[in-house]
């Protein structure tokens, strides 16, 4: 075999590989589940609380960026009106990476990376600029909902010190 048709081969044998991994990344229930993030990013940035409560069974929980804890739909859904109002108003939300993690066939972990631009936080409250999701999320009925989601504002990772901090 000449080393023209061995390189062709090569190549597509990892084209294979690679769309056989790509469509067991993307099964029919890790589709759905990304599809609840493309939804929770467009329901935020159309500040549509409803629409981003929808992502919750009537007993899910959020606990925000600042630790506060919202239980329920409908909490969730009253508390993110409010927000709307003011504070993220005009905030825009962005999905950066979704990483999901099957428990079970019906429940499922996922870690969501996100930044935002555009919060108007009061002195009290640090602006969410970039963050991760922990979601828990349960398949009811054939359809994926978060049952529980911490959400945690991010700061760039950066090496441990290797000692003591120096005296001033």
């Amino acid at each position: 075999m000449n080393t023209q048709r061995l390189r062709l081969l090569v190549l597509a044998l990892a084209a294979l590989l690679a769309a056989a991994t790509n469509s067991r990344a993307q099964s029919p229930d890790e589709k759905a589940i990304r599809d609840v993030e493309i939804r929770q990013q467009t329901a935020w940035n159309n500040h549509d609380a409803r629409e981003y409560a929808k992502l919750f069974p009537d007993d899910g929980d959020v606990v925000n960026v600042v630790g506060w804890w919202w239980k329920g739909r409908a909490e969730i859904e009253k508390k993110l009106t409010d927000a709307f109002a003011w504070v993220f108003r005009d905030s825009t939300l962005t999905i950066t990476e979704v990483k999901v993690r099957f428990l079970t066939p019906q429940i499922a972990v996922a870690h969501v990376r996100w930044t935002m631009a555009g919060a108007k936080t009061p002195p009290n409250i640090p602006e969410p600029k970039q963050g991760i999701q922990t979601q828990v999320l349960e398949k009811r009925a054939g359809k994926w909902l978060i049952t529980a989601m911490q959400n945690t504002n991010g700061v760039p990772e950066t090496p441990f010190p290797k000692g003591p901090p120096e005296k001033r």
